[in-house]
């Protein structure tokens, strides 16, 4: 079973799920640049697209690491931490 997660931007096509932010929010980025990112909010309204800069996107993965570090969960946190590393650096 996959645990990918993809959307179709209005304008910038499909984006992938990088991670989940908080409850019905999560950070997306563009499926084959991987320089735009978007806070993807879920609400009744629907979803909406905010955009996020490269250094916002890397803080909030950043911080989703950590919160999965303290919490023992290592799968999600190694998956994650491979993300950045092919991401970011």
């Amino acid at each position: 079973m996959s645990t990918e997660t993809y959307l179709n931007h209005p304008n910038f096509g499909l984006l992938f799920r990088v991670c989940l932010v908080e409850e019905n929010q999560e950070l997306f980025a563009t499926l084959y640049a991987q320089r735009l990112f978007f806070l993807v909010k879920n609400s009744a309204a629907g979803l909406s697209f905010d955009p996020v800069g490269r250094n916002e996107a890397r803080l909030i993965l950043e911080n989703r690491i950590r919160i999965l570090r303290r919490a023992g969960q290592h799968g999600e946190y190694d998956r994650l931490q491979k993300t950045y590393q092919q991401t970011f650096q």
